[in-house]
């Protein structure tokens, strides 16, 4: 199989991997609102998220990764879904500077998934299998 044909089909495996991840982080601001209020504060600074914002967060994000799965709007969809993981993961800095506290260990795990969001954003372009294109 020419390596023409085998980007898209990896590309797409990507898409799908990034998806799963961030769907289940989007799914949990629904079932665990207070988690995930509670995330926010610790690692964002940003305390008080009440159940009624969460709720309106997590639709926000659950449109973008519908985009993002569907390759609507890629430089958008991607572009956001690199920014919204990329904050993620320098947020958790001092878990990265203390590896063996706790389950401090698993944050290293959104480094290849912050790699895999830059790889899709940079060949958006050639992501094309399983996505919504322009008409005519």
């Amino acid at each position: 199989m020419a390596i023409q044909n085998r980007l898209p089909i990896s590309l797409l495996g990507l898409r799908l991997g990034v998806f799963v991840v961030m769907f289940a982080w989007t799914v949990d601001k629904f079932v665990r609102p207070e988690h995930a209020s509670g995330v926010f504060a610790h690692f964002y600074g940003l305390s008080g998220i009440g159940h009624t914002l969460m709720y309106g967060l997590a639709t926000l994000e659950v449109l973008l990764l519908v985009a993002f799965l569907l390759g609507i709007k890629r430089r958008i969809s991607y572009g956001l879904v690199l920014i919204l993981h990329g904050s993620s993961t320098l947020s958790s800095w001092y878990q990265y500077t203390h590896p063996f506290e706790g389950s401090n260990l698993l944050f290293f795990a959104a480094w290849p998934m912050l790699a895999a969001c830059a790889m899709l954003y940079l060949m958006r372009d050639q992501d094309t299998l399983l996505t919504v294109r322009r008409m005519g």
